[in-house]
């Protein structure tokens, strides 16, 4: 009777309810992945053109950063699980309506560029709502072994999807890829019907204010709280400089190394088999005592092996730094995480994690403004190198800022 009550509590509270969760997660990344490597390995091997992925990088951005503005707000004034469930739909229509335009044979990369738009704007509306509902479920002191254990799975997926989607795109049509993400889409949805979590406070109160109120609330209350004020700043420098390694590797690698799917395939593989033995790291360490020390030197890190990128010129050897850099991204980003987790209030994190997702919704595609036509005249070996002693020393700037480093002692430790 103990073994089956034991066996009750443990599958019956908030861990399986976040197993739940973040199955349906996977389950929908999976898709998106696929379609997202898929889009623009499509656009590179068909274009070779810095401009073309610079405009797929625009679409899948831009919109984000305009449907951030009310997201956060929505995240905060209304159930999340609900936004999740209709953006995921709003996701998947949209591929379905791309799908079914390539079967019929009209491939205008402009459907594509559309269509991403349109994906953006979905994932801008549920991106607050994920980061947002997860507090809700995991108690404080496993927030960061949770985002660590989440950080692993989306690794794994993003390690996975790019053999996955090569293969299909070497022996099947693009919109093969495009059905796939539909069904895991639907399959994520039904799984989120199930997960019992209850409507935060501001979600279940009358709203006495309007979304403006709201929205300026929210901003007035980021701009004013010290940690988040320097984390942005940190967090938009550093955005802008991995552009040229987050979106311009794979021109890089077709340059180079050669446009073959299987190494687009290995390129993407590389980094994400390192991120997610960080990932794994992270999950079972927890960083540095100090949190912010650990996002330092992951980004140091990071910087460092920007350089070696744009230095290396064997393929293999690339593909070893490249699992090296997937390695750092936890450092940073769970750390981050977990700190914006623990020190937000309840009914603002919706807003300020909106805000985190203008900065990258807007930096990005600026980035991409930047450095994409400069692809087009200057070696993208250069851009690496440059980038990467930029982040090295802005990383380096942390140690010496005492206020910010005060920031992230543990708050359990």
């Amino acid at each position: 009777m103990k073994e089956q009550t034991k066996f009750t509590n443990v599958f019956s509270g908030w861990k399986m309810q976040t197993a739940i969760f973040l199955s349906s997660q996977t389950i929908s990344m999976f898709g998106s992945s696929l379609v997202q490597f898929a889009i623009i390995w499509y656009i590179a091997k068909t274009t070779n053109s810095g401009i073309m992925v610079t405009i797929s990088t625009i679409c899948s951005f831009l919109p984000q950063l305009f449907i951030s503005l009310f997201a956060g707000v929505w995240a905060d004034r209304y159930n999340r699980k609900l936004l999740i469930i209709l953006s995921d739909s709003l996701i998947a229509a949209s591929t379905l309506i791309l799908a079914i335009i390539f079967s019929m044979g009209y491939n205008n990369l402009w459907f594509v560029f559309l269509i991403s738009a349109i994906r953006s704007f979905g994932s801008g509306i549920q991106t607050p709502a994920v980061n947002a509902l997860i507090p809700q479920i995991v108690p404080e002191e496993n927030l960061m072994r949770i985002n660590g254990i989440n950080g692993t799975i989306f690794s794994m997926i993003f390690l996975i999807s790019p053999a996955v989607s090569g293969a299909i795109l070497t022996y099947s049509a693009f919109e093969s890829i495009l059905f796939i993400d539909v069904v895991t889409a639907a399959v994520a949805i039904s799984i989120l019907f199930v997960l019992r979590v209850a409507s935060h406070k501001k979600a279940t109160e009358k709203q006495k204010t309007g979304y403006l109120d709201d929205l300026k609330e929210g901003l007035k209350y980021s701009f004013s709280h010290s940690f988040i004020k320097k984390l942005l700043s940190f967090y938009t420098v550093f955005t802008f400089l991995i552009v040229p390694a987050a979106f311009l590797n794979v021109l890089m690698v077709t340059r180079v190394f050669g446009n073959e799917y299987w190494k687009l395939t290995a390129n993407e593989m590389a980094f994400f088999a390192g991120s997610m033995i960080g990932g794994i790291v992270m999950a079972s360490w927890g960083g540095f005592k100090n949190r912010i020390v650990t996002i330092a030197v992951g980004c140091l890190a990071f910087g460092v092996l920007t350089v070696a990128v744009g230095i290396v010129k064997m393929f293999y050897v690339y593909l070893g730094i490249m699992v090296l850099t997937g390695m750092t991204m936890p450092f940073f980003n769970s750390p981050s995480m977990v700190l914006l987790q623990e020190k937000v209030e309840a009914d603002m994190q919706g807003r300020v994690f909106s805000l985190i997702q203008i900065v990258s919704s807007g930096i990005m595609p600026l980035g991409m403004a930047v450095f994409g036509p400069l692809a087009d005249v200057v070696r993208i070996e250069n851009l690496m190198i440059v980038t990467g002693a930029l982040m090295v020393f802005l990383s380096v700037s942390i140690f010496f800022n005492k206020s910010f480093l005060k920031e992230g002692i543990k708050v359990n430790g």
